[in-house]
């Protein structure tokens, strides 16, 4: 199987891509919206229509399905960001976004129906009971989980529970003869949206944000202090791939750069209302360099804080041209568990300018615009990036820029197309990689389950026999792939995600940064 040689593999990423921006920049609605359609002869023309097809069509039928596809199919002649999320998706979606959930606090894997621990999450109850990686959950509370008929929901749901319960689990750990009885009390497991957090240089700091949850401004201000005791006086904020959450938490990470009262967005409804919000005196990194990574990819909420900094002159955008995201959805319960996250106004950056761009064409084809500047050449070059001269917009301090589709970067930086490398980025974050990994730590798992930070960064190399033995993996699946000039990358992948599954996501960023062409600009402008 030739995936990685693909002709289509462009389309594929952008497309894989683009899911992560359907997030956006939203707001919570807690008002009730039945009063709105009081004596509405439409609703009524539904719900009579529904009524008939329940009680006198000639066969069964699901009814829930038909509300749900209807719903979908008004959504989607309305925008592409206004979604509708069905009632058994509800929780999963609104825990992804509230920033954490109950439960022990382990990642782990199915291995041959088991289920095995990748590792206990930091200061999880998982790690306080002294689960370890490698260990196999055999049973929870006397339910065989190496039961073939227990999917990965139904593990989920028998794992996490109320706080302060326990689970009484049945451990089989390699290095021990029988079973280990270890009792674990749930509690409530951060999901982080911050994947590190760490010194570039003496003086600058650099923090990665992989979306904007409930929780996004709170990390964001510890990882920041944390930064500073290390002697950061500068920052790189890195922004790209990020899809976008919520406004008010990029609008408070924005406000850490900006002086008091300079204007950070504002929101415009249809009937003309709009909100302004301001800085505060409260910003960290005030009249300091700041360096802001984005890329297609970065949507919405992270585009806001790109145009805030932009249009007031402050800092360095530094990428490609973002994804182009100006709509802010606010979220509606449908009273049945359901809910309709509905465009209900357009962002504006400080100039005055709109950053949405165009959706004229229908949904497919703006989420597959990817494509368009891949094959346009804006992916490469800079100046095939198409603007509208009447959508331009000049900063305080006499800058140009450009409504109408995303924020242009200040430094542009050309995406490597090689598929190859393509294939390779693709391995490490879309988790092909992590498999492998596994398997060798499970060959001497007592080494790598004492290893410190430290001792990992000297002792631990992925070098020509790991390279091999993970090449002879892909063949088991028919992947073919040239590696020639990418074996040091693979390698440093290989490391890195060796560091991911000892360590977390921070050791993990730390390695696969290295010479990252981004970083390497970000540090040659700040020495300049």
């Amino acid at each position: 199987m030739k995936f990685y040689q693909s002709k289509y593999l462009p389309i594929i990423i952008g497309t894989a891509c683009a899911l992560g921006v359907w997030l956006g920049s939203f707001v919570k609605l807690n008002q009730t919206t039945s009063s709105f359609f009081t004596g509405n002869t439409k609703k009524d023309k539904l719900n009579r229509l529904i009524d008939y097809i329940d009680y006198e069509y000639v066969d069964e039928v699901n009814t829930d399905s038909i509300v749900d596809v209807t719903v979908n199919r008004i959504l989607k002649n309305l925008d592409p960001h206004s979604t509708y999320i069905p009632a058994k998706k509800y929780a999963e979606v609104s825990e992804n976004m509230q920033g954490d959930f109950v439960g022990i606090g382990v990642s782990f894997y199915r291995i041959q129906d088991t289920v095995a621990v990748i590792r206990p999450l930091p200061n999880s109850p998982a790690e306080k009971a002294g689960i370890k990686a490698g260990d196999r959950i055999l049973y929870a509370n006397n339910i065989a989980l190496f039961n073939t008929a227990i999917g990965n929901d139904s593990l989920k749901k028998i794992l996490k529970g109320e706080p302060k319960t326990k689970i009484n689990l049945q451990i089989k750990r390699q290095e021990t003869s029988g079973l280990l009885s270890i009792a674990v009390e749930r509690d409530h497991i951060p999901i982080k949206s911050i994947d590190a957090a760490y010194m570039l240089n003496a003086r600058l700091g650099y923090v990665k944000i992989n979306r904007f949850s409930e929780t996004t401004a709170q990390e964001f201000q510890e990882a920041v202090k944390a930064l500073i005791t290390q002697g950061a006086t500068e920052l790189c904020l890195d922004l790209r791939d990020n899809g976008g959450g919520y406004l008010d938490q990029a609008v408070k990470i924005a406000d850490a750069f900006l002086p008091d009262n300079k204007l950070i967005v504002f929101t415009k409804n249809k009937n003309g209302h709009i909100n302004k919000t301001y800085a505060t005196a409260d910003g960290s990194f005030e009249n300091t360099k700041v360096f802001v990574l984005i890329n297609e990819n970065s949507a919405s909420a992270s585009e806001v804080i790109a145009g805030a900094l932009q249009d007031n002159d402050i800092g360095t955008i530094i990428g490609r041209r973002s994804f182009g995201k100006g709509l802010v959805q606010r979220e509606m319960d449908l009273g049945d568990g359901s809910a309709v996250r509905l465009t209900v106004a357009r962002y504006y950056t400080p100039t005055g300018r709109s950053i949405q761009r165009s959706y004229a064409n229908g949904s497919n084809a703006y989420f597959q615009e990817y494509t368009e500047r891949y094959n346009n050449g804006e992916l490469l070059h800079k100046d095939s990036i198409q603007v509208n001269d009447s959508l331009k917009f000049t900063t305080p301090k006499g800058k140009i820029v450009y409504g109408g589709g995303g924020i242009i970067p200040d430094v542009f930086i050309p995406k490597n197309t090689d598929q190859n490398k393509e294939s390779l980025d693709y391995m490490l974050r879309g988790g092909v990689i992590d498999r492998f990994i596994f398997n060798k730590l499970e060959e001497n798992r007592k080494y790598y389950n004492q290893l410190t930070l430290e001792r990992f960064e000297k002792e631990v190399v992925a070098d020509e026999a790991m390279l091999v033995a993970y090449m002879d993996y892909l063949g088991q699946f028919g992947f073919d792939y040239q590696l020639s000039k990418y074996k040091p990358l693979l390698k440093q992948y290989l490391k890195a995600t060796i560091a991911l599954q000892l360590f977390g996501s921070n050791a993990a960023e730390k390695i696969i940064n290295e010479h990252d062409p981004y970083l390497l600009k970000v540090i040659q402008l700040d020495t300049e």
